[in-house]
């Protein structure tokens, strides 16, 4: 089958033959007739099929008839990147060259000045990301009451992305009455929902089966140390024959690490990643498109969107996180029915994100047969010796754990538990003294604080001169005093508490005895008897 035979129109046909296609893709012999007919459609092929024509094309006819309004577009391409969408407006200008239609580029990084100029002029095709198209809504310039056609491109990126409440937000203020037409490389249950919700009785066509590479990408891993990754890349890139490669990181930090570290090895370097300025990353891209660099160190904002069909090479310097990141990356290169080669380099921490990536494939991927890679290779050396894990082996997962699990499946020797000798108590050769506590009788009604004190060990014998020179002692020292006095408020003591005797063989608290530690007097008619000859405490 030809274009001649998919309904465009004569313009559209001498564009395409201009572009040099003369056959459709599978996704474009099936898409655009049902595009022109007024339906509904939901598009599920793989990365590199010519999904963008397949909606590009048959648009530009039916919008080649009606006028545009200020402030209100009559199409509306929504994308998750800036770079897709501007591959979007790159096949609009080739497919739509012989036609009079209007068209605007709302992405970040660009003026809002020209934006806004573009949009009262007037634009028949409207091409966005989610973020500056709601920012120029909410700013009150632009309307979107007149849309009538509704692209949503790289579903599933967008999903991954976060985008999709911003894109509920925007399918929200358009109006019900519209053709909708849904593009997804993958089809999984979530994205199936957003279809069901945006769609009213679409035309499903899947090319492919989901998350299934191209037959013409050549595959390979490389399980090495995270340390080696960079020696085995300088390796690949001076001993394969390369015309160009992606080199894909997870981070946009290692991204520029590797970048610099290529560059200080003599390599033609360039680096791309989402925190660039756009007019910084669009000048990127065309070094890399005008072979001015033959790498691209990138990050997975180039996985999508880059339409350069000359590439030799992919190499995965980080297995992806996200599974279905692996398709879109080495979908870059084996383009337009040309031989690619996709290189992927593995650490051992990379076990399971490895194993989620050849379930989704349904195969395991080859190891890479390399000559000058093989002292490298992981399962060349003795890992038994191989020094501990670090932070840099581990890899962080959606949920933003690292993969510990795999860390403690390691061979590692555990050092032998030496048992200590047992130390043997030393004998005692004096017996403790133990004091007793009396018990208090129950009839007894006086004060628990004047009543108890502590059990006095078995009186010394002692002389007579030394008791007696003990009494005369006691009576110059002003800290021996008798109970009553002792529990006397003074500012030494302003709570009364009961002061210790030096000589009383117990545990004291600050120089103080507890209540519960002294000795209680044998009567009360002895303790009214001594109180007589003592002077009344003051208060």
């Amino acid at each position: 089958m030809d274009f001649i035979d998919l309904g465009l129109t004569p313009d559209t046909l001498k564009a395409v033959s201009d572009a040099g296609y003369l056959t459709p893709t599978p996704i474009q012999e099936q898409a655009i007739p049902v595009v022109l007919m007024g339906r509904d459609v939901l598009g599920v092929a793989q990365t590199g099929t010519g999904k963008t024509a397949a909606f590009t094309m048959p648009m530009i006819d039916v919008l080649s008839d009606g006028r545009a309004k200020a402030r209100m577009p009559r199409s509306l391409i929504i994308a998750p990147t800036r770079e897709l969408a501007a591959q979007i407006s790159d096949n609009f200008t080739k497919y739509g060259k012989y036609h009079t239609l209007s068209m605007a580029l709302l992405i970040g990084g660009s003026s809002f000045t020209d934006q806004e100029k573009a949009l009262e002029r007037g634009v028949d095709v409207l091409i966005a990301t989610p973020g500056r198209l709601l920012d120029l809504y909410e700013r009150g310039r632009i309307l979107l009451n007149d849309v009538k056609i509704l692209v949503i491109d790289e579903a599933d990126r967008m999903l991954d992305m976060g985008f999709i409440p911003d894109v509920e937000r925007i399918v929200g203020l358009l109006p019900k009455i519209r053709q909708t037409l849904f593009f997804s490389a993958t089809m999984d249950k979530e994205i199936k929902k957003l279809a069901d919700k945006f769609l009213q009785n679409p035309k499903e066509i899947a090319v492919t089966l989901p998350s299934t590479a191209a037959t013409t990408v050549e595959q390979g891993v490389l399980t090495i140390r995270n340390d080696d990754k960079r020696e085995a890349l300088r390796r690949i890139l001076r001993f394969k024959d390369i015309f160009n490669a992606f080199i894909f990181c997870n981070r946009k930090k290692d991204v520029d690490v590797l970048y610099k570290s290529l560059i200080s090895h003599g390599f033609n370097a360039i680096a791309l990643h989402g925190d660039m300025p756009q007019s910084k990353r669009n000048e990127t891209l065309a070094k890399f498109k005008n072979g001015e660099a033959k790498l691209l160190v990138c990050s997975d904002v180039a996985a999508r969107g880059l339409d350069i069909s000359d590439v030799s090479h992919v190499i995965n310097f980080d297995v992806p996180v996200n599974a279905e990141d692996y398709i879109h990356r080495i979908g870059r290169t084996g383009r337009a029915g040309k031989t690619g080669h996709a290189y992927t380099l593995s650490s051992p921490a990379d076990i399971k994100l490895l194993a989620a990536v050849e379930k989704m494939l349904k195969r395991s991927i080859p190891p890479l047969a390399i000559a000058e890679l093989e002292e490298l290779s992981i399962s060349a050396k003795d890992t038994s010796g191989d020094k501990k894990f670090n932070k840099r082996d581990q890899v962080k997962g959606r949920g933003g754990r690292y993969n510990n699990r795999e860390i403690k499946k390691r061979n590692v020797t555990k050092p032998a538990i030496t048992e200590l000798p047992v130390v043997q108590p030393m004998p005692t050769t004096q017996a403790i003294y133990t004091p007793s506590l009396k018990t208090i009788p129950a009839n007894n009604s006086t004060n628990i604080s004047d009543s108890i004190r502590t059990a006095k060990p078995p009186p010394k014998e002692q002389d007579s001169k030394n008791s007696s020179a003990d009494q005369s002692f006691k009576k110059k020292d002003k800290d021996r005093r008798s109970p009553d006095e002792s529990t006397r408020k003074t500012r030494r003591n302003p709570h009364g508490i009961a002061e210790m005797n030096i000589e009383d063989d117990v545990l004291a608290f600050g120089g103080f005895t507890p209540a519960f530690l002294q000795e209680a007097p044998q009567s009360s008619d002895s303790q009214q008897d001594r109180s007589k000859d003592e002077p009344d405490s003051e208060i």
